[in-house]
Formats: structure tokens, C-alpha cells, sequence
């Protein structure tokens, strides 16, 4: 659980169906992200292709399905969105007019039910509370 007693988000999302094709020394590759792991990885190409689908059922895309995930879990939580450029950042301020429904909720929960696959990273993760 997240500080906000949420789930952790899910990483940049892989390469999906083409496995983990990170170079030697890629962190991602070598264990520091659990969520690349071997098994892992393929669990969470799968979550992020199935959030893919429902997001192009409602016209939106992943990341602002994700953005309105965060604000649908209380006025307590504020996601905190990074952007390289101002396309993005219209995008992630869109995200906020979208109203996810019950049956929205449900789908991610089922998809996701105790968020990404693995630990954040590896070792000496924090305590979430």
C-alpha cells in the first residue's frame, strides 16, 4: 500500500508481448525493479494491455484512465504527474474530467486487484502503511 493506503501505480509500462528485452546493466533488467522480473513483467504487460482496452472503450487514454483511477480514490489523494512536454500535460489535465463509473472501478480492481505485479523496488522497499 501506497502512503495514501492506495496501491502503488503501475510502472512505464512494457513492451508488451515482446518479454523483457533490456540490455545487461538495465536496471530494469538486473533486479532492482521487481515489477521487470521474470514473471512479473509478463503479469503486468498483461494488466497494462487489458487497461489499454478499457481505456479505448471510454476514449481516453492509459495514462488518463490511470490519472482519473487516482482521483476516483478520494479528495485525500492528488496525483502528482510528470510531463516532458506540453501535449502531455493537456492530456493529464483532461484526465480530470474524466468520471470513472462503478463498473469502471470494479473492471481495474479485477484487473488489478492488489495493484502491479512485484515490489516497487528491490531490497530496502519502505514500509507502506
Amino acid at each position: 500500500m501506497s502512503p495514501s493506503g492506495t496501491s502503488a501505480p503501475l510502472p512505464e509500462p512494457p513492451k508488451c508481448g515482446e518479454g523483457n528485452q533490456y540490455e545487461e546493466g538495465d536496471s530494469r533488467r538486473e533486479g532492482y525493479y521487481p515489477w521487470w522480473a521474470e514473471g512479473n513483467f509478463e503479469k503486468n504487460a498483461t494488466a497494462v494491455e487489458q487497461l489499454t482496452e478499457l481505456a479505448a472503450e471510454r476514449g481516453v487514454t492509459t495514462s488518463q484512465l490511470a490519472l482519473a483511477w487516482v482521483l476516483a480514490q478520494g479528495q485525500h489523494v492528488v496525483p502528482n504527474p510528470g510531463s516532458r512536454n506540453p501535449k502531455r500535460v493537456q492530456e493529464n489535465i483532461a484526465a480530470a474530467d474524466l468520471s470513472l463509473t462503478s463498473t469502471d472501478l470494479a473492471r481495474i480492481r479485477e484487473i488489478l486487484p492488489h495493484g502491479a505485479q512485484g515490489a516497487r523496488i528491490a531490497g530496502n522497499s519502505p514500509t507502506w502503511i
